[in-house]
């Protein structure tokens, strides 16, 4: 089984602060770094670090190079990453000591990606694989179509939220991956009440208060987070859907792939960093296996 990702690829540009700036404020930071970033690398990574096999969909331009060389380092198939004469993306990523960030992103080639290409890509998928998607890419309810057309298992991370994007996607997709803002959010926008919301399973994040997993039936799944000290929550999430689509693609029980997910996240934000700060499987399970 294969785990497609259709997603960003970022140059993430890091700034250690001692708090958020406020609106119309200067700060100094006390570090600078630059790494391998964007939501859809990061997941990439992480399900490669989880043992997956990983084909990543996307784009860089000629100035991102070094990041589609860098993902196969860690074990990520990129033959489908296309170079294209556009600037790569990026983020800016503004880091307090408590590990709390603020991001602002440039889509750039992320979001110029044909239709062509990307069916060109999901054509090599077959039935039972899965794909894993996020709001930082253009044609994302085309590839959810395309890929529940084709009987895969279509998990949908709802960041940077956008209502009319989840309205609109949610019918292509099996899993929508929310945190708890993003969770009131989409209530929010689409009238309804607290529990499932029918149409998909939806797995929260809830940062120290763990996960929960809720089924369009109603049933509920729930793992707590770890108790670690936090040094950078950057990339968290994606380190905890990358793991959860690994765990479900070797047949876990939903609570059990939580649990790898958020243990997994737990290690992550520990380190500084995005897709270099994500842990090796190994380190995941002599964690699971000393409780």
């Amino acid at each position: 089984m294969t785990i497609f990702t259709f997603g960003s690829i970022n140059a993430d540009h890091f700034y250690r602060l001692p708090r958020l700036p406020q609106p119309g404020e200067t700060l100094a930071c006390s570090d600078y770094s630059t790494g391998l970033g964007g939501k859809g690398a990061n997941q990439s990574v992480a399900a490669a670090r989880a043992g997956a096999r990983v084909v990543h969909i996307g784009a860089v331009g000629p100035d991102g190079v070094w990041m589609r060389a860098r993902m196969v380092e860690l074990g990520v198939d990129c033959t489908h990453v296309a170079t294209l004469d556009v600037p790569s993306g990026h983020a800016i990523i503004n880091v307090e000591e408590g590990g709390e960030n603020s991001i602002v992103i440039f889509a750039g080639a992320n979001r110029a990606l044909s239709l062509a290409q990307l069916e060109a890509a999901l054509a090599q998928a077959e039935a039972g694989d899965v794909l894993l998607l996020q709001n930082e890419t253009n044609l994302t309810t085309d590839a959810a179509r395309v890929a529940q057309e084709q009987g895969l298992f279509v998990i949908y991370s709802a960041a940077p939220f956008d209502a009319g994007a989840v309205r609109e996607i949610v019918p292509f997709i099996s899993l929508l991956l929310v945190n708890e803002g993003e969770a009131r959010e989409l209530r929010r926008a689409m009238g309804l009440p607290e529990g499932p919301i029918r149409t998909a399973d939806m797995v929260t994040t809830r940062g120290a208060k763990g996960a929960i997993w809720e089924t369009r039936g109603g049933a509920t799944f729930t793992v707590p987070a770890m108790k670690v000290a936090t040094k950078d929550t950057t990339g968290a999430g994606d380190t905890f859907a990358g793991y959860l689509a690994t765990g479900l693609s070797e047949g876990m029980e939903p609570n059990d792939a939580m649990r790898l997910a958020s243990v997994a996240a737990g290690l992550k934000v520990t380190r500084a960093g995005t897709a270099d700060a994500i842990p090796a499987r190994a380190e995941v399970d002599a964690f699971l296996n000393a409780q």
